[in-house]
């Protein structure tokens, strides 16, 4: 099933010709559970990755402040929290996964990295693919100290052509344990669809930003949540608004390779509308519809934002919670 995007409640560029010029494209992903393959694009799904290549790890020390739970036991987790009516073992089972283990068992690294997004270029022609590319795959470890690892291998990016991969990788290793289930994504298919964007309210001149419109609640055609930056997950555009925390401005963009300004790569957002963004809700979703399909959470609810490096896509990105 395709998802479309209800047009916007104001048209921007008419009501505010200085804002005309700043349109970019982006392509919401509309991640939706599934089985994606590795021929696909996809979130949480398996990667089309070369079986002679050394799967990625992550060397850097992490914060474990919660007891651990293994990958399966979250994949358990959720087929149990799926079901109508739980048995008496499913309780127990629950309640053992809930306990998990003592985070003094986390191993030192390196630990395998898991699989965030994995972006064809025929899916999601709003990326910056190095020339000689035509696929974008996203893994980190799955810690919740994740945006607080500049510089480190926690997150990393692989761009390669498809059509050079010649025998896959049957079974990708796994970290023994993740720091918290809010990072292991649920397996996702994707139903892209490319949409206008307006810059948020930090990217605007005071002027500019003084004369946006500022409604308030659910519905409401705000320029936060109607008329400027699509919620949810989605490849290129702008950047998300911040909420908790004021802009860093370019300085915290910045590549570490080369220091230049990083820009939208890939939004990675707990819900894919809310009450300020439920005018983004696709017309095929009805309104009980889960908002959070892939299951990740950032921070509190936050947005979690990476910027890829304009020089060159391949320097490890800038990753910022919003």
């Amino acid at each position: 099933m395709t998802r479309t995007t209800p047009p916007r409640p104001l048209d921007v560029a008419s009501a505010f010709p200085e804002l005309a010029g700043m349109v970019r494209t982006a392509t919401r992903l509309h991640p939706r559970p599934g089985s994606p393959t590795v021929r696909e694009s996809s979130v949480g799904g398996p990667l089309l990755w070369p079986a002679g290549e050394a799967w990625p790890s992550c060397s850097a020390e992490h914060d474990a402040p919660f007891p651990l739970n293994t990958p399966e036991e979250v994949r358990t987790l959720r087929r149990i929290r799926a079901r109508e009516e739980w048995t008496d073992e499913d309780h127990a089972e629950v309640s053992r996964i809930h306990a998990g283990h003592d985070p003094s068992l986390l191993p030192e690294g390196p630990h395998p990295l898991i699989p965030v997004a994995q972006l064809y270029a025929r899916d999601v022609p709003d990326l910056p693919f190095p020339e000689g590319t035509d696929l974008l795959q996203v893994l980190w470890c799955p810690f919740i100290d994740i945006e607080d690892q500049p510089g480190t291998d926690a997150v990393q990016l692989r761009w390669r052509r498809a059509g050079e991969v010649a025998e896959v990788l049957a079974a990708a290793p796994e970290p023994a344990y993740v720091g918290t289930y809010e990072l292991v994504p649920v397996p996702c298919v994707l139903h892209p669809e490319r949409v206008r964007e307006y810059p948020a309210a930090h990217d605007l001149s005071p002027e500019q930003a003084g004369r946006v419109p500022r409604g308030e609640g659910e519905g409401a055609a705000g320029y936060r949540g109607a008329l400027s930056v699509a919620p949810g997950w989605k490849a290129g555009g702008w950047a998300a608004p911040f909420t908790f925390r004021d802009s860093g401005g370019p300085e915290e963009l910045r590549c570490g390779e080369c220091a230049a300004v990083g820009e939208p790569l890939l939004t990675l957002d707990h819900s894919e509308w809310d009450a300020e963004t439920v005018s983004w809700r696709p017309v095929e979703e009805a309104a009980d519809a889960s908002s959070t399909p892939t299951e990740v959470t950032v921070g509190g609810g936050y947005t979690l934002q990476f910027y890829a490096c304009p020089a060159d896509p391949r320097h490890p990105p800038v990753t910022v919670m919003q």
